[in-house]
């Protein structure tokens, strides 16, 4: 004890009284770790990194040192003022468990040891409990220890950890000495029995202030104990180890992403299912058109509300083209036509104001009768994306034929540019329409604006450009883009805007062949990747429908939205092919396909058709809530939370409309669709002739075909081929009488059938 005492004090004199102020369990931590009587109970070797696991009093812990000498220790147990016990250590394949007696129970620990070649870490931990337990505090659970010669704990850097519900993630390095970059991710979805027994949210559990960093159990505030004799997952983590700390932006973007497309192929990720989107698409379709809340009327022009019942708001050109564009989708995959479409069509023209010469937010007619609840909803204030939001959908349509559409948006390009350089290509948030006045300048006080925009500017400026072939709208398009170097990652605002910057800037380094767009198209996608949440949660509410891999709209927003996320679905698609025989991180085709693959079986659940009623919200900030509606919630919160408080989104219809053209490729006079779960390139199929089309995503991962029976007769004989075999697959065949598969990512292939 007396050297353990010595190196405590030199810690405090190194330490303490030169740094930041830290916690006793720290200090003392860090120098029974330090001492040079601990003597490790296990350790190994493995991708040039070392491994120790010590008992330490009250604590186990796994100390993973760099090839260059750097520690790092993560505590897997914990019994406060207790002397854990070593029961058993066991070592099979790549895993090792340590049984562990406590006071407070069994603790079972699995640590799952890196292949040779790649660093990632796979630590878990349960807890048989002795007695009910609360836990009114728990310590974070990782110490950077620094050089195995000192006591002195390492410098390093958070950049990005959780906020809210996000991703149990910890992404930092350690500059002194330079040992180099983790990825922590805890996999939250284990959590939930110890959530659903507590009481307690699985959010903000992952985080801490610089050295006590790490994750925490969320306290037992609520006095809910666990019970005695059950078992329970107390961490479930994924570590991904580089020895680099980069020394630039795209260096340090490219390293997060890598690590965390490394990391999530070691996470458990939950099972999907096969969602009928055809039908779900024919019932918003029917509530979309017939349903009085959906609409409200301007001089003899129908427009849609922004949420259902909602008619004190004027109606707002952005959400007649949120609608309208998927809608395009829809009959242009169908070649069909929809009497909604020219409904909605008709009233675009009354949004543009000769006194600005540029279409408007709110319909000028009904401005005024705003009450100016709030600070944007007020006649000529202009939220800065919400400009070019709607110019973006309208040069769509202009590129696609529609003269109107191009008026419109040709008519006000002028106004854009001039807000643009007023701003200086970096745009507050809220701003007078006539004088261009500042009316909120900054997110939150030294947040900046709405980083994003000029992602968007350049999106639309690049349509500009394709449209007329006028140089001077590409220029535009650069000088926006080029303002988006060195937000890190705070440049994201609103997830839509961010993925839409995304496919712009990848669009920008084709054109140019300059290599910053590239990068810069990275920078927006981790952003975005930053703002998702991989675990499901399972507690609460949230045991009725899936939440991994969902997307939060901003970066502060409490709850997923539907809209945002149905733009982000089609975003995506669009830079996946824009990317095609492009030189792109593997680790976005894989993150970014998944994402997508996750979509695809979860946004089914914003309707609150499909949502047990005990959870919708009995208090609605905006209109009304009808849950036997097909019409989306805009909102779906944690498990603890009930969803549906913001409103029924009309302006998050395109939902359907936006996944069933991306994901259902059909044969023609074939009674069957072919469905992917991943996004798919090069589609070719005539009739009694084989389909061919190839895969997103990466390899290593599997996704879903389905040969999708389309009526009541008999489904064709099918043979199903990848990658040039000529060996054909087996499938399953649904009760349904649909015929899936499940095929690697980045695939080739190939399907032939006979009627029968």
């Amino acid at each position: 004890m007396a050297r353990v005492q010595k190196v405590l004090n030199q810690f405090i004199t190194n330490y303490f009284f030169t740094m930041n102020a830290t916690s006793a369990w720290l200090l003392t931590a860090n120098a029974k770790l330090n001492s040079p009587d601990l003597t490790a109970v296990y350790e190994k070797v493995k991708a040039d990194y070392s491994f120790k696991v010590y008992i330490v009093e009250d604590s186990c812990w796994l100390v993973a040192s760099w090839p260059k000498g750097s520690r790092i220790a993560f505590r897997l147990a914990y019994s406060p003022g207790d002397q854990l016990v070593v029961r058993k250590i066991l070592e099979k394949d790549q895993n090792v468990t340590l049984g562990i007696h406590s006071l407070v129970g069994e603790y079972k620990i699995v640590v799952g040891l890196p292949p040779s070649d790649i660093p990632v870490l796979r630590l878990t931990t349960t807890l048989k409990t002795a007695a009910q337990v609360l836990f009114p505090y728990w310590p974070r659970d990782i110490i950077p220890l620094g050089a195995a010669s000192s006591d002195r704990l390492a410098e390093g850097e958070v950049k990005v950890s959780q906020v809210g519900t996000r991703s149990g993630q910890l992404y930092f390095s350690l500059s002194r000495p330079k040992a180099g970059s983790v990825l922590y991710l805890q996999n939250l979805t284990t959590l939930a029995e110890y959530n659903q027994a507590t009481e307690t949210s699985a959010g903000n559990t992952v985080g801490g202030r610089w050295p006590e960093i790490g994750f925490a159990l969320p306290p037992t505030e609520k006095g809910k104990p666990l019970e005695a004799g059950k078992t329970y997952t107390l961490s479930d983590a994924c570590i991904a180890f580089d020895d680099q700390v980069p020394g630039d932006e795209p260096g340090m973007i490219r390293q997060y992403l890598d690590l965390l497309a490394a990391v999530y192929l070691e996470l458990p990720r939950p099972a999907t299912t096969y969602k009928n989107w055809p039908e779900t698409l024919q019932e918003g379709l029917t509530d979309l058109t017939e349903s009085p809340g959906c609409w409200t009327q301007v001089d003899g022009n129908h427009y849609l509300n922004a949420y259902v019942c909602d008619y004190a708001t004027p109606p707002e050109i952005m959400v007649q083209l949120a609608v309208l564009l998927p809608l395009l989708d829809y009959v242009e995959w169908n070649d069909s036509q929809l009497e909604v479409m020219k409904k909605v069509k008709e009233g675009l023209p009354a949004f543009y104001d000769d006194r600005y010469q540029t279409i408007m937010r709110w319909h000028p007619k009904m401005a005024d009768q705003m009450e100016g609840e709030e600070e944007h909803k007020k006649p000529l204030v202009m939220d800065s994306w919400y400009l070019h939001h709607p110019l973006l959908n309208l040069s769509r349509l202009a590129l696609k034929g529609d003269k109107v559409a191009e008026k419109l948006f040709l008519d006000s390009l002028e106004f854009a540019i001039k807000v643009a350089r007023h701003f200086d290509y970096r745009w507050p948030v809220f701003y007078k329409m006539d004088t261009l006045e500042v009316v909120k300048a900054e997110t939150q006080p030294g947040k900046g604006g709405e980083k994003d925009v000029p992602g968007l500017y350049a999106h639309v400026m690049l349509q500009a450009w394709e449209l007329t072939g006028n140089k001077r709208y590409l220029a535009e398009s650069e000088k926006a883009a080029l303002t988006l170097n060195g937000l890190g990652f705070d440049l994201f605002y609103q997830a839509n805007n961010t993925s839409f910057s995304a496919g712009a800037l990848l669009r920008l380094y084709k054109i140019t062949g300059k290599d910053i767009y590239k990068e810069l198209s990275y920078l927006c996608l981790a952003n975005v990747f930053k703002n998702v949440k991989l675990w499901d949660c399972n507690y609460g509410y949230g045991r009725s429908f899936p939440s991994f891999f969902a997307l939060f709209p901003l970066n502060d927003a409490p709850y997923t939205a539907v809209y945002e996320e149905q733009e982000v679905f089609c975003a995506f698609h669009d830079y996946l092919r824009h990317a095609e025989g492009q030189d792109i991180l593997p680790s976005l085709r894989l993150l970014m396909a998944e994402y997508i693959r996750y979509l695809v079986d979860r946004a089914v659940f914003y309707y609150p058709t499909m949502l047990p009623k005990e959870m919708l919200s009995g208090e609605v900030k905006t209109g009304e809530v009808d849950p036997n509606l097909w019409i989306a919630l805009e909102d779906i919160h944690d498990g603890w939370e009930q969803s549906g408080e913001v409103g029924q989104e009309v302006y998050g219809a395109g939902n359907a409309f936006g996944i069933l053209p991306r994901h259902y490729m059909q044969v023609e006079g074939e009674p069957f669709m072919i469905y992917t779960d991943y996004p798919t390139y090069g589609f070719s199929a005539k009739k009694h002739c084989p389909a061919k089309f190839k895969l997103a995503g990466d390899g290593r991962l599997q996704c879903r075909l389905m040969l999708v029976k389309t009526d009541k007769g008999q489904m064709p004989k099918f043979l199903v081929m990848l990658n040039g075999s000529r060996e054909g697959l087996t499938g399953r065949t649904t009760q349904e009488g649909h015929l899936e598969f499940s095929i690697p990512g980045d695939s080739e292939v190939y399907i032939n059938w006979k009627t029968k």
